[in-house]
């Protein structure tokens, strides 16, 4: 079914999200794609970003690079910024009220003011513009592993890091960190020490 699955059994396991973005799909943005995951004994080593409505496609396979390919045009290879201070980055935070029921509303606002530019633009997108190298670094919360498993090989094939908020490396804990890596720590002791106030 979608959006659910089976019980830990076997050394793969296929995580897929048929809708990510499905709140866009039902309402005409074209910003929502098919997200496909292998993991093989614990790790996702294929992820695979379909998004048909904007003609585009992003994969990775650990070892062998991240890969973007448009409608009608050839595969490029992809890589994160080199952005190295939080004053200059870009960041994607998908929604207040998101950080706000998580108890992390004051971190954002922190965040927002101490980045050069903050903005949500939403569900799968974001990362891909991460591993594209458009943004820096893409944070959220009330997150499924099946909404995250497919783009951790994207981001960290591209040369970024992805980690939940804590900067755990795991899709489980209802969190998302991702980064171009160089700002990944410097964001995880922000975030944390703006959480203890």
């Amino acid at each position: 079914g979608e959006e659910s699955g089976r019980a830990d059994r076997g050394e793969r396991r296929w995580i897929l999200d048929p809708i990510d973005g499905t709140s866009n799909f039902l309402r005409g943005v074209p910003n929502w794609g098919t997200l496909i995951a292998l993991e093989v004994d614990g790790e996702i080593t294929v992820g695979v970003v379909s998004a048909p409505a904007l003609g585009a496609r992003w994969w990775a396979q650990l070892g062998s690079g991240a890969w973007a390919q448009d409608a009608g045009s050839p595969a490029r290879r992809l890589r994160v910024s080199q952005v190295r201070d939080l004053a200059d980055a870009s960041v994607s935070f998908q929604s207040i009220a998101q950080w706000d029921q998580a108890g992390y509303l004051d971190p954002l606002i922190s965040l927002s003011r101490t980045v050069w530019r903050d903005r949500a633009y939403g569900d799968m997108w974001a990362y891909m513009a991460l591993a594209e190298g458009l943004i820096d670094v893409v944070a959220e919360f009330d997150v499924k592993p099946y909404d995250l498993a497919a783009l951790v090989p994207i981001v960290r094939e591209a040369g970024g890091s992805f980690t939940d908020i804590e900067g755990e490396p795991s899709v489980w804990n209802g969190s998302s960190l991702a980064s171009n890596g160089l700002l990944h720590d410097a964001l995880v002791r922000f975030i944390d020490q703006a959480h203890r106030g």
